[in-house]
């Protein structure tokens, strides 16, 4: 067998892994062809409109500037119908990828402010959840702040989870620029969105040090963090991590993409997993960073030097750090169990 058959064989034992994905955004994980789809319907934004133009558009100098691009997407998505067809095009590529349950980031404010009106929106994302699971991929929501846009849109966001919540709403989130926004700023709407039932998913760690992963942890009740990789600069942090069983969302090819991590051999996975720190994969934004769930496990074996048992064990962690159904939670455990280990993993 080449080595070519190896790894086209490897990836089909990866893709039939059951496995959940629990750091995506809506809007960043739509691909390519439908932006661009979108850009020639608003001609008049600054989204490219052509394939090649499109593709420099997604290169990114820095974080802040992947940021405005994000934005810039975003500002496409303007009614029901573009966020159902949103939904279950991100169905079509989880299902590809073997991802069974996902819970995707969804930054309301950004579309109400945009025009989708509240009760429009909630409608287009139960629409879109029942078309992912007709695909075999269940979802979970979780609703974020854009921390760079302050304390106005966070209230907003409450208000409306308050009223319009759409079905499988599990947590509330906190994105945009680390530096210069406090964590501790938004204490008040994870208070009020637990009070509402969700879990506490802010984005901590990712462009700033550990610092903000411990604000994250005390002042918000983080229960898993976004990104997260500034733990490894603080062994007393790993070691709580590790203990409290608190996972990180880590997204290789993500902080790459963004200059969070300058080069992929300083990429801290390893170290996180070697500190007992459970980790699920993600992939973030895989529609800006051209990636997918079956390339970030290639690439974790990688950075960690994993042989196929520390595979499952990704994937296991995955599940039980999930917020889905614990019916669905024991289906995909016992669906994992069931899968043999290949025989010698070629992972070069």
């Amino acid at each position: 067998m080449s080595a070519r058959d190896r790894a086209l064989g490897h990836d089909d034992w990866l893709r039939s892994l059951p496995k959940v994905e629990l750091h995506l955004h809506l809007i960043g994980a739509t691909s390519p062809l439908t932006v661009l789809e979108l850009a020639r319907r608003h001609p008049q934004t600054r989204v490219p409109t052509e394939l090649a133009d499109l593709q420099d558009f997604f290169t990114f100098r820095d974080f802040d500037s992947f940021v405005e691009v994000y934005q810039a997407v975003s500002g496409l998505v303007t009614s029901g119908e573009d966020i159902t067809v949103l939904v279950d095009g991100l169905a079509r590529d989880l299902s590809e990828q073997g991802v069974r349950y996902a819970e995707v980031t969804v930054t309301a404010a950004t579309q109400l402010a945009d025009g989708i009106e509240p009760d429009e929106l909630s409608e287009a994302l139960d629409h879109g959840r029942s078309l992912a699971s007709a695909r075999g991929v269940e979802l979970g929501w979780v609703f974020d702040v854009h921390g760079g846009l302050g304390i106005p849109v966070a209230d907003r966001t409450i208000e409306w989870l308050e009223g319009y919540a759409p079905q499988a709403t599990v947590g509330f989130g906190l994105g945009g620029p680390e530096v210069g926004v406090p964590r501790a700023l938004f204490a008040p709407h994870f208070a009020r969105a637990r009070d509402l039932g969700l879990h506490s998913l802010p984005h901590a760690g990712e462009t700033t040090g550990p610092e903000t992963v411990w604000s994250a942890l005390r002042d918000l009740d983080a229960e898993r963090i976004g990104h997260g990789i500034a733990a490894a600069q603080d062994p007393e942090l790993l070691s709580h991590l590790a203990e409290e069983r608190i996972t990180l969302e880590v997204c290789p090819t993500s902080n790459i993409c963004t200059g969070a991590v300058a080069e992929v051999e300083q990429h801290p996975l390893a170290a996180l997993l070697d500190a007992g720190v459970p980790v699920t994969l993600a992939t973030d934004d895989p529609g800006m960073f051209g990636t997918d769930l079956i390339t970030e496990y290639r690439l974790a074996e990688r950075l960690a030097g994993l042989d196929a048992e520390g595979v499952v064990n990704l994937v296991r962690q995955g599940i039980e750090a999930a917020f889905c159904p614990e019916d669905l939670r024991a289906t995909l455990i016992a669906e994992l169990d069931a899968i043999p280990l290949p025989g010698a993993v070629d992972t070069a």
